[in-house]
């Protein structure tokens, strides 16, 4: 979808070529990093924590110490940011393409 509507992507290995803070937070801009953040993984689950009560830079650490609860994809064109890949992040896209 991006590709055709001429957005140029660049794909990163989240485990090849982990991010660093200052990566995450370029990559974050003024979002919460709950956004890209991937509350229902099992790496999650197991860690026993209390989502709601992690603060943003927590949230970071987490995801910087183990990038499987990075959202995938991540998708970051101009200011627009979408993470995941279900419905509501396909019809986000869609929406933002088009200027809605």
């Amino acid at each position: 979808m991006l590709s055709e509507a001429g957005v140029q992507l660049r794909e990163r290995e989240y485990f090849r070529d982990p991010f660093t803070e200052d990566e995450l937070r370029q990559v974050l801009g003024d979002r919460p990093a709950s956004d890209v953040f991937s509350r229902r993984s099992p790496s999650f689950r197991k860690l026993g924590l209390d989502f709601e009560s992690l603060s943003d830079d927590e949230l970071v650490r987490l995801m910087l110490e183990e990038p499987r609860l990075i959202k995938r994809p991540v998708v970051r064109w101009g200011e627009n940011l979408v993470a995941g890949s279900g419905k509501a992040e396909r019809a986000a896209i869609e929406a933002a393409l088009s200027g809605a």
